[in-house]
């Protein structure tokens, strides 16, 4: 059964909504950017149906001024207090709920990497975190090589380069990014990430044509359970993606 939830977070009134069932492990939703709880296309709410239906309680929220939620909006980086009181709604709510599994994309998995200790939330599923972006605004050198190794393999590109249908320039700008090689500097987003996970149990969902996970992919190089999903799809929204998806977190809750 799903249920709106109402719960306070430092003088604001924040917007829940539980998919109630039986089990002790909860699954915790954090919804990613400035997208409402039910998440791009719907799939949070889908999966979070999906999930209580298999009997795992599972709460999400709008974090404050976003969506339902009263507040100010002042992005990922100051949402640790959102996620606290969520995690506790999520508490009183649920009794039954003992253990909770954080889950988020893009900047939320980056939130709940940082902020998951005062919230109390015993591990994490992190899909495609953010880690900033690149500052020549060109994607990154990995998604480049996969770009164009396509193209190659494909003659109707070769036809389209024929005919002026592909912009040189772009192109240009692209392979030489490709062929510096320089060694990637430090990521700051990173390494606060690594040192607030710390031991709390963790796993990484990567869409593996995403732009935004292959940045993270190529910058993290501190190692863990990093699980790839064929896809260019950030929000896991391809032909088979949400069954994917929605496996990885059972595997992580069970």
């Amino acid at each position: 059964m799903r249920e709106l939830i109402w719960f306070p977070c430092e003088g604001d009134t924040l917007a829940g909504t539980l998919d109630d069932a039986a089990g002790g492990t909860g699954l915790l939703i954090v919804s990613g950017g400035n997208e409402i709880r039910c998440g791009a296309h719907r799939g949070m709410a889908l999966l979070a149906a999906e999930l209580a239906a298999d009997g795992v309680p599972v709460f999400r929220f709008d974090r404050r001024g976003i969506g339902d939620s009263e507040g100010a909006n002042y992005g990922y980086a100051e949402s640790g207090p959102d996620i606290a009181a969520a995690a506790q709604a999520f508490r009183t709510v649920a009794p039954n709920v003992k253990r909770i599994v954080g889950f988020g994309n893009c900047d939320a998995a980056t939130a709940l990497a940082l902020f998951h200790r005062a919230a109390g939330i015993d591990s994490l599923v992190l899909a495609n975190p953010w880690i900033g972006d690149e500052d020549d605004g060109m994607p990154p050198a990995d998604a480049i090589r996969s770009h164009y190794a396509d193209r190659v393999r494909d003659p109707k590109q070769w036809l389209r380069l024929a005919t002026g249908g592909i912009n040189i320039g772009k192109a240009i700008k692209g392979l030489r990014k490709v062929s510096k090689g320089t060694p990637q500097p430090g990521n700051p987003i990173a390494e606060q990430m690594a040192t607030a996970l710390g031991d709390t149990p963790h796993r990484f969902l990567l869409a593996n044509r995403d732009n935004t996970a292959m940045r993270f992919a190529g910058l993290w190089p501190y190692g863990g359970d990093k699980r790839e999903c064929a896809t260019d799809s950030h929000s896991f929204a391809r032909p088979g993606d949400a069954q994917w998806l929605a496996a990885q977190l059972r595997e992580a809750l069970g």
